[in-house]
């Protein structure tokens, strides 16, 4: 493994990437539109500061602080940022503040961060408690969506109230893991609609009907995350949520390619069409490999297929052309619905559909994130 060659490509993306113009936001670029706040490039900024935070590096820190900088006023006003879509991913983002408003002191990252848990108060709900995915996703809960806003809520009501709503958010994954979850293989649908009317769910239990990797992966990432900002360690639900995360590792490991990658549809591997997907690998090479930096994970079966994981995504679509690296094989978006947007059905051809595409964040900051915990891991 080259590792100076990758150090180069993360190099090379934030030289050649500005606060408006990202060259890893590949949806904003084929929008035609400059970056605002989203969840994307919340994912790559967070990967710069994990590197920051385990090498030290003052590169990684100075870019990600000009990037927030850039786009957060003095009085906590972020451009681009809208509460009243009550959009869940838009609350991603949100987490670089903490080790930003640490490290820098500057008081408009608190005030931004006060901007954003004022939407996690007032997030609409379920009838069950968790919160709506989007304003135009009613009733409706993503896997993707509990990695976009739970570990933010832990980690601010850990820092700043004293953890009083912990247990908020265990219920949160509680219920997941009751409706979302097949006991038959341990895996978890993408989404769920509680008022079971969606035009893609069953109507009998309000489930679309697959598994997609990336949803998979955000949701262990999302209970990795949680578990190391909770301030109750050791704690019942602690225990509970763990065992959940560890659950969840042991039924990808079954379904793990002998490449060490994950397909798009990770339990349809001969379906054809489906792809190794980087992403959603990288994401699960980050849980497994952090998982077991953290003391979540103990066995050292989960270094192997971690590490398997993460060389199997460089081995396939790392790639150099004409001198410039790039990674290949990510899936640029999928969801479901709205109403007005009925190809988007949940179907496995719906899933195999949507562009595979290089260098976007939401496979690059994965993969970073992955890389790091790579690196620390073998050295």
């Amino acid at each position: 493994m080259n590792t100076k060659v990758i150090d180069q490509y993360i190099d090379d993306l934030m030289t050649k990437s500005t606060a408006e113009i990202p060259v890893w936001n590949i949806e904003k670029a084929r929008a035609g539109s400059k970056s605002g706040w989203d969840y994307i490039d919340g994912c790559m900024i967070m990967a710069l500061l994990e590197l920051y935070d385990t090498s030290k590096n003052e590169k990684f820190l100075k870019f990600a602080d000009y990037y927030e900088d850039y786009r957060i006023q003095d009085n906590g006003t972020i451009n681009g940022y809208s509460k009243s879509e009550w959009n869940i991913d838009s609350i991603n983002g949100g987490k670089n503040l903490f080790p930003l408003y640490s490290l820098t002191k500057k008081e408009k990252y608190r005030l931004a961060l006060e901007e954003i848990y004022d939407q996690v108060k007032n997030q609409p709900r379920t009838k069950e408690g968790n919160f709506w995915h989007k304003d135009i996703y009613p009733n409706q809960v993503w896997l993707d969506g509990l990695y976009m806003g739970l570990p933010f809520y832990m980690e601010y009501t850990t820092t700043f109230e004293n953890g009083k709503n912990k247990d908020d958010i265990y219920a949160q994954f509680f219920n997941v893991e009751r409706i979302m979850k097949n006991p038959t293989d341990g895996l978890y649908y993408h989404c769920y609609d509680a008022s079971k009317t969606a035009f893609w769910c069953d109507k009998s239990t309000g489930l679309c009907e697959n598994y997609w990797l990336r949803a998979l992966g955000w949701f262990s990432m999302a209970m990795l995350d949680t578990l190391n900002h909770a301030p109750d360690k050791g704690s019942e639900n602690w225990n509970h949520l763990k065992q959940m995360f560890i659950n969840l590792q042991d039924a990808m490991l079954k379904i793990q390619d002998k490449s060490g990658m994950w397909y798009q549809l990770p339990a349809l591997p001969n379906v054809e069409g489906n792809y190794l997907e980087t992403s959603g690998t990288a994401i699960f090479a980050y849980s497994l490999l952090k998982g077991l930096r953290t003391g979540i994970l103990s066995d050292e079966k989960y270094k192997t297929a971690g590490i398997k994981a993460f060389e199997g995504i460089c081995e396939k679509y790392l790639k150099t052309d004409d001198g410039v690296l790039s990674l290949d094989g990510i899936c640029l978006v999928a969801g479901l619905g709205p109403e007005k947007n009925r190809r988007r059905d949940g179907t496995v051809a719906y899933y195999l559909s949507e562009p595979i595409v290089k260098d976007d964040a939401k496979g690059v900051g994965p993969f970073i994130l992955a890389y790091n915990e790579y690196k620390l891991i073998n050295n």
